[in-house]
């Protein structure tokens, strides 16, 4: 098969994003893509879009334990290029997260969940204390860069938290 650019509903071009007006306010942004097929190397997943002048402080990635029994499937956590000229406008496919190989077995390999199933939060440039800052609205996407050994369906879901400072917008 062919890489795909997959998308989710509010990863898609025009979808309204969320921006609450007041600076410094907490806000979340979220998108959750059901895959119905082999994951393959080179797959995008666009999730969803924070606005100009965010601010990302923290979140997670969740999904079902795609790749079952010898796990191969490595996904990162990142950003499309926005067009704009700020430190953080280029892509960054693993900005948020360089997770590795996936697995979905409890508390193994940076995943965080009790039970079967993914659980990461991000980390990426938030691990070494840099809070990634965007000048315009930016797309979040998951990148794969190993295909899934077995298992390839179930639900993805990517949890952005961020503030918004209007400074930062142009």
């Amino acid at each position: 098969m062919v890489a795909e650019t997959l998308t989710a509903n509010r990863g898609a071009t025009g979808f309204p994003i969320a921006s609450f007006a007041g600076a410094g306010v907490l806000q979340c942004a979220y998108g959750t893509y059901t895959i119905p097929a082999v994951v393959e190397d080179g797959d995008v997943f666009e999730m969803c879009w924070v606005p100009a002048g965010a601010i990302i402080v923290g979140g997670y990635f969740y999904g079902a334990d795609i790749d079952t029994g010898t796990e191969t499937l490595d996904m990162d956590l990142g950003w499309a290029a926005n067009g704009g000229s700020g430190t953080y406008d280029d892509a960054n496919p693993d900005g948020l997260g360089n997770l590795g190989v996936l697995t979905g077995d409890t508390f193994a390999a940076g995943n965080l969940s009790p039970t079967v199933g993914l659980l990461y939060p991000f980390s990426g440039v938030l691990s070494v204390g840099t809070l990634p800052q965007f000048t315009r609205k930016t797309k979040l996407q998951i990148e794969v860069n190993v295909a899934s050994n077995a298992g390839h369906t179930g639900v993805i879901t990517l949890v952005a938290f961020y503030i918004v400072d209007p400074t930062l917008a142009v």
